[in-house]
C-alpha cells in the first residue's frame, strides 16, 4: 500500500495553496447562494468502483503492449485498487471478472480488507472460449442454438453469483457478444427469443437481495446484428425478467452522436436504469479514459442523474469500464474517478430554481447558459478538500509518482511480453 507519511508529506506542501483556493471559490460559490461547506460534503461522500480488468495494460484487436508491473492475478490487482482507493477515498470496491478473478472467495475477502476495499457488482464472461470449457462460444453463449452451450453459459453466470454472494456482492452484470456477422446468418427473433429463455433462467437463481443488470452494445464483437444491441432491447429484457432486473448503460456502447442523457432520463422513467460503467469514446467503444473526449457530455448525463436522484427506487452502481493501452493503469483510474466526480459536483451546482424558470419560460438561451454556468466552475478547490480530509492525497497523480509504487511492483511482478490483439 502507498505509505501513509507520503501523502501526509504530499499534502503538507500544497495545503496552504489550496486554502486559498478554496477560500476564494467558496466567495464566489457564496455569491451564488452555494454552500461550499455542504458541496464538499456532498463531493466526499461519492464514490465509483473500479474494475479488477482494469488495472492491467489494455489492448486492441492487433495488439497489446503491457507495462512494467503487470498485476499477476487477482491479489495484485487488488493491491492496484488498494493504492487507487488511497489516493482517491473515491473507490471503496472492485468489480470482479469471472473467470478472470476466480480464486478462493475466503482469500478474496481476507485481501480485499487488507487493502480497504470491498466488491461490486460482478461480470460474467461468455465472450471468450475458457481452456476447460465443453462447448465454444465462436457462434454465441445464451442464444447459441444449440441447447447445451446455453446451459453451459447459464451456469457459468449462477456460478458467478454463487461467488459474489461468498464475497459481500449484490448484483450481477451481463454481457455478452453473441451476435451474427452475416444476413441471414441467424433468425433475429428466435435467437432473442433463446437469450431471453437462457437469462430467465439466470434471474431464477438470484438472492432475494440481488439485482441483475443487462448491459447493451451497438456492435462488436458481432458486426451484422448484436442479440442485445441498444437501451431499447436492454429494456425489453429487464422488463420480461421482472423487478430485480435493470439496465446498465455503458457510455461507449451507443451509436455515434446518440444522447445518452435522454436515454438515461428514460430508463429512469421506466425504473430500470441499475447503474453505469464510465469511460469515455471518439468513435466508438473506444474505453478511453473518462472525461478525456467529451467531459460536457458526461456533465449532462449525471446533469439528468442529479436532478432526477430522489426518484424513489433509485439506487444506482457506479462503475469505471476503461481498457488503458498507452497510459500506467493505476494513473488512468485515478484520473477517472476524479473527473467521474467532478462532473457529479458540477451538475450539483446547476441552479435547478433558475433553470425550471427558463424551462417554465421557454427562455432556451438562458436555460442552456444555466448549465454552461455549472460546468464552467473549477471544483478542483472542492474535490481537493474532500480527499484531504478523508486521508487522501490533494493531488493523486504526484502522490502516486512519488511513492514509486510501479517501480516497486516490477520488481517483484515478472515482466509480462507483448502479445497478439485483445482487450485484457
Amino acid at each position: 500500500m502507498i505509505d501513509k507519511h507520503l501523502i501526509e508529506a504530499q499534502n503538507a506542501s500544497r495545503h496552504a495553496d489550496l486554502e486559498a483556493d478554496y477560500d476564494a471559490l467558496g466567495t464566489r460559490l457564496a455569491r451564488r447562494g452555494v454552500d461550499i461547506e455542504a458541496l464538499t460534503t456532498r463531493a466526499a461522500g461519492f464514490d465509483v468502483a473500479v474494475p479488477s480488468w482494469g488495472t492491467g495494460t489494455g489492448g486492441t484487436r492487433f495488439a497489446r503492449f503491457p507495462g512494467k508491473g503487470e498485476p499477476r492475478g487477482i491479489m495484485d490487482k487488488l493491491d492496484d485498487c488498494g493504492v487507487i482507493h488511497a489516493l482517491t477515498a473515491a473507490t471503496p470496491r472492485v468489480s470482479l471478472h469471472i473467470p478472470w478473478d476466480k480464486e478462493d472467495p475466503a482469500l478474496l475477502r481476507e485481501k480485499a480488507e487488507e487493502v480497504g476495499l470491498g466488491f461490486d457488482a460482478m461480470n460474467s464472461n461468455t465472450f471468450q472460449d475458457q481452456p476447460d470449457q465443453a462447448h465454444s462460444y465462436k457462434f454465441g453463449s445464451l442464444s447459441h442454438t444449440d441447447a447445451a452451450t446455453r446451459r453451459q453459459a447459464v451456469e457459468h453466470n449462477l456460478e458467478c453469483i454463487e461467488i459474489g454472494q461468498q464475497i459481500g456482492s449484490t448484483a450481477l452484470s451481463v454481457w455478452i457478444g453473441d451476435g451474427s456477422n452475416f444476413p441471414g446468418q441467424t433468425s433475429l427473433s428466435r435467437q432473442f427469443d433463446r437469450y431471453m429463455e437462457a437469462m430467465g433462467q439466470v434471474y431464477a437463481g438470484l438472492p432475494d437481495d440481488w439485482r441483475l443488470f443487462s448491459e447493451h452494445k451497438i456492435y462488436e464483437p458481432a458486426f451484422y446484428s448484436t442479440v442485445v444491441q441498444d437501451w431499447g432491447t436492454s429494456l425489453i429484457t429487464a422488463q420480461e425478467l421482472g423487478p430485480k432486473a435493470q439496465c446498465l448503460v455503458d457510455l461507449g456502447h451507443h451509436a455515434p452522436n446518440v444522447n445518452i442523457e435522454m436515454i438515461v432520463s428514460r430508463l429512469i422513467r421506466a425504473g430500470k436504469l441499475g447503474g453505469f460503467h464510465f469511460n469515455d469514446s471518439k468513435y466508438g467503444d473506444d474505453d478511453l479514459d473518462s472525461g478525456t473526449i467529451d467531459p460536457f457530455r458526461l456533465f449532462l448525463v449525471w446533469n439528468e442523474l442529479v436532478e432526477l436522484e430522489d426518484m424513489p427506487g433509485l439506487n444506482l452502481s457506479h462503475m469505471i469500464d476503461q481498457s488503458h493501452n498507452v497510459t500506467d493503469p493505476i494513473e488512468s483510474l485515478i484520473v477517472s474517478a476524479i473527473e467521474i466526480q467532478r462532473a457529479f459536483v458540477q451538475a450539483s451546482l446547476v441552479d435547478r430554481v433558475a433553470l425550471e424558470g427558463y424551462r417554465t419560460e421557454n427562455d432556451a438561451l438562458m436555460a442552456a447558459a444555466t448549465l454552461r454556468a455549472a460546468f464552467r466552475t473549477d471544483v478542483d478547490p472542492i474535490l481537493q478538500m474532500g480527499r484531504l480530509r478523508k486521508g487522501a492525497a490533494i493531488d493523486p497523480v504526484a502522490a502516486y509518482r512519488s511513492s514509486g509504487w510501479r517501480a516497486g511492483a516490477a520488481k517483484t511482478r515478472p515482466a509480462v511480453a507483448a502479445g497478439g490483439g485483445g482487450i485484457v
